[in-house]
């Protein structure tokens, strides 16, 4: 899924022609709670993949549209706590989202405003102006599909099952890396990770990883993923699922999977603690 936030004055006017540019399926949420643009009534509505839906009142070509409350909570048929899960449950199912009112790390961002300062919202800013007519659609588009996607381990696990071998599997293993705050209770906590990778040789050294992977009998698909910018103390980093036969490939596969990516992927990581910032490849 790639998402993207709208933030400063006139943004709600700003998702409706962007929806209607987007080839896919589209999730608009209002974050801030932008007059009635995007808020729903929970018990009147349908559900999609366990958040409710219905009448887009942006006029947005959205599939999904609903807001989140001024407490930062959203709950009706179920519940959800932020952006953050607004974006780990809408992935799976969505090509798009559009999140009106807020901005987060890894999110492209358009900020408007005559005094907007991109200092002022963490995710990268790749579109600015005084007001949504400023901005131009065709190249938000274009930046917007170049962005890193928001992928999640479930995206990941719905995709190796959607193999034309996954009536021959008894077997989905998973792993997931995460941010680690310390290694011991009196370590200096790491407040954050920042991963830069070599645009284009990193993907296609994963992707020819779990092609390899996928050779071995008895696994049917491999898929991975590793996250890249700031990613915060208890966050996900890298996916790794395998869909195979038994239990004992699949588990075999995840793990040759994670340990092959971070030995041959060119990835480097800078870990910032309490006490100090530095590259961790230029310590081992």
């Amino acid at each position: 899924m790639q998402p993207i936030s709208i933030v400063g004055p006139g943004a709600p006017d700003l998702a409706e022609p962007l929806a209607n540019r987007l080839d896919g399926r589209v999730a608009v949420v209002d974050c801030a709670g932008e007059g009635e643009r995007v808020r729903r009534t929970a018990d009147s509505e349908a559900t999609d993949g366990g958040v409710a839906v219905g009448e887009d009142r942006t006029g947005a070509a959205a599939d999904t549209t609903l807001a989140l409350d001024a407490d930062g909570s959203w709950t009706g048929r179920g519940s959800v706590d932020g952006l953050d899960d607004l974006l780990d449950g809408l992935a799976p199912d969505h090509d798009y989202l559009i999140a009106v009112g807020d901005s987060r790390l890894r999110v492209s961002t358009v900020l408007l405003g005559a005094d907007a300062d991109s200092q002022d919202v963490p995710g990268t800013v790749i579109a600015a102006g005084d007001g949504p007519g400023e901005v131009d659609l065709d190249r938000l588009v274009d930046d917007l599909d170049a962005a890193e996607p928001w992928i999640t381990r479930e995206t990941l696990v719905r995709r190796v099952e959607e193999s034309a071998d996954a009536d021959r599997a008894g077997a989905v293993a998973t792993f997931t890396g995460r941010v680690r705050a310390r290694d011991a209770p009196d370590d200096d906590r790491t407040t954050h990770l920042a991963f830069e990778k070599y645009e284009g040789v990193a993907a296609e050294r994963m992707d020819a990883i779990a092609a390899e992977l996928t050779e071995r009998d008895g696994v049917f698909e491999v898929r991975m993923h590793h996250r890249t910018g700031v990613v915060e103390a208890g966050e996900d980093i890298v996916f790794v699922v395998a869909l195979a036969g038994h239990r004992r490939e699949a588990f075999r596969t995840v793990e040759d999977g994670i340990d092959r990516l971070k030995d041959e992927v060119p990835i480097f990581k800078k870990e910032a603690t309490e006490a100090e910032e530095f590259w961790v490849h230029r310590r081992d």
